[in-house]
């Protein structure tokens, strides 16, 4: 998925609990501040656990209470709900992605009117975030981070490629895809395809693809979800390493398709930082009226064979 960022420490929960399967209290405190973390993930998608050790690590350290609400199929619309009710709970701060700023632009300003502060983090831009009123956005610049990859991708050769593109519904994963071909000089149109979520379905449409376009020069994963079933068809098809193949996160099948050469490099927006960071900056803006005058860009950065060392036994936790 997709996705963004940074470290330090608390996040948000209430003193009026919110009831529904989508909510996990995240820390056990008695608190005055109730924020609320609403990201656009399904259950499905392991890569949130690290945003959600460093809600906790967060709140734990600025003594808040945290509610972490995400839609549990990834479906936007169900988001845009999960955002009318918690704003109904009247948190002292709010902390979103923008998985889609049409879809939740109408709901969160309902957030503004009644005077509940906003953090965007992950998906979504400064502009974005801006607009919906945010006091900042933390995050990876999802197009530059694409646009970055293909670069690199294309100092190696690669002259055309596929996304692999699980949550197509999502614009910053389209964003990843597009930045990668501008930075390679292709169309996207004909280089990504939907490839959904089931592991089985994506196999087998990576491997129809690369059937069909045998010349393929690259592909580039939009996440950990897409890119474990790429790993399986590059090694059924004895293309590993054979095709240049970057991915965005990290994960522990990842840290080992890099060190074995099946994969050239993953594109780290640290989420440790996306869950961290936003808890302590609402915190301090609540208690003392302190905020920053920027945003925090929390990638991208790059995981090659030659550094992996220094993330891999983080990896699934801080990084």
């Amino acid at each position: 998925m997709i996705t963004m960022i940074k470290k330090t420490s608390t996040v948000l929960l209430a003193t009026i609990a919110i009831s529904g399967p989508m909510m996990t209290s995240l820390s056990a405190h008695a608190a005055d501040e109730h924020f609320v973390m609403i990201s656009h993930a399904p259950d499905s998608d392991s890569w949130w656990n690290t945003v959600k050790n460093a809600v906790k690590e967060s709140a734990d350290t600025m003594g808040v209470r945290v509610d972490y609400r995400n839609p549990s199929t990834g479906d936007l619309a169900d988001m845009a709900r999960i955002v009318e009710q918690s704003i109904a709970t009247n948190p002292d701060g709010i902390i979103v992605s923008i998985a889609d700023f049409d879809v939740l632009s109408g709901p969160l300003e309902k957030a503004t009117r009644k005077g509940i502060p906003i953090i965007t983090i992950n998906s979504g831009t400064a502009e974005q975030s801006l607009k919906l009123n945010a006091l900042m956005h933390i995050g990876q610049p999802e197009y530059e981070a694409g646009f970055g990859a293909g670069k690199k991708a294309q100092k190696a050769g690669v002259t055309s490629f596929l996304c692999v593109n699980h949550y197509i519904t999502n614009p910053a994963s389209v964003e990843r895809c597009k930045g990668y071909a501008d930075a390679i000089g292709v169309d996207l149109t004909s280089s990504m395809i939907d490839s959904q979520q089931d592991p089985s379905g994506i196999e087998m449409k990576v491997r129809a693809y690369m059937r069909s376009n045998p010349d393929t020069d690259a592909i580039l994963a939009v996440g950990p979800t897409s890119a474990h079933p790429t790993i399986r068809a590059l090694d059924k098809m004895k293309l590993n390493g054979k095709v240049h193949f970057s991915t965005f996160d990290l994960s522990e099948d990842i840290a080992n398709a890099i060190k074995n050469g099946t994969i050239a490099f993953a594109i780290d927006q640290q989420p440790y930082l996306q869950g961290y960071m936003p808890v302590v900056i609402l915190t301090l803006y609540n208690r003392y009226g302190i905020i920053q005058s920027n945003n925090i860009n929390s990638g991208p950065g790059y995981i090659t064979a030659d550094n992996l060392a220094l993330v891999e036994k983080l990896t699934g936790t801080v990084r």
